[in-house]
């Protein structure tokens, strides 16, 4: 069985496109792109430990942000799996990159 695996890191910058939506409840979500520093895995996944190459690696990660708490610097962004996946592979992705 393969183990869910999620990257974690933290948020050093955003970037807030202009780019932006309304959802079925009427609030306006906008594109971001957060530049992460990858610190370790989530604490989901204890045993895994974070390959030195990519440790502090900044990368960028796309999100959509609505309420003002979803703009904080210095907070901890998790990772989906295959976000950190790809991170692990070196492929970018179009929600993850750098």
């Amino acid at each position: 069985m393969n183990k869910i695996r999620k990257l974690q890191g933290r948020v050093l910058e955003i970037e807030r496109t202009g780019e932006t939506f309304t959802d079925e409840y009427g609030e306006k979500w906008e594109k971001c792109i957060f530049t992460v520093e990858l610190t370790n895995y989530s604490k989901r996944t204890p045993d895994e430990k974070i390959p030195d190459e990519i440790k502090g690696k900044k990368i960028k990660l796309v999100r959509y942000c609505c309420y003002d708490w979803h703009y904080k610097l210095g907070v901890r962004k998790t990772l989906e799996p295959d976000e950190t996946e790809a991170v692990l592979s070196g492929k970018p992705t179009e929600t993850v990159y750098w």
